[in-house]
């Protein structure tokens, strides 16, 4: 059954019981219609369900609709020129963010308790923060993406959405075998970094800073912005798009179709230079982080963005919208998204906190224990 409300592209007939979950349109389900937000898969209707969403069903979440996302995911402001754009239920006339956009709407209106999506620059961050709810990218490669389209393998991510920190943790605990859930510790005993809070807007800076004062110890960290290494996530999404965009460019939205063609003239040598680059970057944030419990950034540096011109305003918005949440999809870290207060217009700042490589859990339980506190 198909929903034209920009939110849900397609709906279950009957939703078992359990604990409604909203499915990012990128994993596959059996029977109900998966469209990957693009016109070639219009009609695509897979016969085996992804592993990630088994795993969640099997642990008694329901599948409640499959959402609405940036064409193949390759975008942040879920614009979809074949399913509609996606509406921000916080401020019409402002972007839901992307390529997750549809759960971040689904969860902030209440149609859904937790979320299942991907972020391969940002793309679960960036729609929690653009909404006012919360986004987990786990640590590289430990969720499962079998049954999922793919964007740039070695960047892409799968990860739970929900209204707060502890409905992301328990969406961790089904996804992945063994993941056990922590303690909320006292943020009296955790030392963090702080960065990147001067590029954001005044409003958004100071929210973030205020949420990382909580903290018992808060120390400035320079680490630089990646540089060079988005050839190397163009180079993996030309390998990704190389034969069905020689067979179907014309049916790929403008925005999409313009990116994908940068990425094909991306070069071998290119690619080599940006993977030698993401190893160097690596090693930076190895330093950056030593002696630390957390790394504390803004998500975005502004609240949620005024929807762009007519035509492929994603274009207009990308760079500033991944500043801060694209280095750690090149470097496979843990980051979390959760609303810290109110910025720029009313709308909410978002603060990101960031782990090392398999510390899901400890990331999760900080958020859990930061969001308590500036409920307060």
């Amino acid at each position: 059954m198909r929903s034209a409300d920009g939110i849900f592209l397609a709906r279950p007939e009957r939703v078992p019981d359990g604990r409604p979950l909203a499915v990012k349109d990128l994993f596959d389900t059996a029977g109900l219609t998966t469209t990957y937000g693009s016109a070639v898969f219009a009609e695509h209707v897979p016969e085996r369900t992804a592993e990630a969403v088994l795993r969640l069903e099997r642990a008694g979440w329901a599948t409640v609709g499959k959402t609405n996302l940036h064409e193949l995911a390759y975008g942040v402001t879920s614009e979809n020129p074949h399913f509609g754009t996606v509406p921000n239920p916080l401020a019409a006339g402002r972007v839901a963010g992307g390529s997750s956009g549809g759960n971040a709407a689904a969860l902030a209106l209440g149609l859904a308790e937790g979320a299942l999506g991907t972020d391969s620059g940002g793309s679960i961050r960036i729609p929690a923060a653009c909404c006012g709810v919360v986004g987990f990218k786990p640590t590289w490669d430990v969720v499962p993406l079998d049954g999922c389209f793919p964007l740039a393998p070695s960047f892409d991510h799968a990860g739970p959405m929900a209204r707060d920190v502890g409905a992301c943790a328990a969406l961790m605990e089904a996804l992945v075998p063994g993941f056990r859930r922590e303690e909320p510790p006292a943020l009296a005993d955790l030392r963090a970094g702080l960065a990147w809070t001067e590029h954001a807007d005044p409003g958004v800076r100071a929210r973030v800073e205020a949420a990382a004062a909580r903290f018992g110890e808060l120390v400035r960290v320079d680490l630089p912005p990646p540089r060079g290494i988005d050839r190397l996530f163009m180079r993996e999404v030309a390998d990704v798009h190389r034969d069905l965009y020689a067979r179907e460019s014309a049916r790929y939205g403008e925005d999409v179709r313009i990116k994908v063609g940068r990425c094909l003239a991306v070069t071998d040598a290119e690619g080599a230079a940006a993977e030698a680059a993401r190893a160097a970057y690596r090693e930076a944030a190895a330093r950056a982080l030593d002696g630390l419990d957390l790394l504390v950034t803004p998500t975005l540096p502004c609240v949620a963005p005024r929807t762009p011109r007519p035509g492929p305003g994603d274009l207009d918005v990308r760079e500033t919208l991944i500043r801060f949440t694209f280095p750690f999809n090149a470097l496979g870290l843990p980051a979390l998204a959760l609303p810290c207060g109110e910025a720029e217009d009313g709308l909410p700042a978002s603060v990101q906190l960031v782990g090392r490589s398999g510390a899901d859990a400890a990331v999760l339980a900080a958020g859990e224990a930061l969001e308590r506190a500036l409920e307060r």
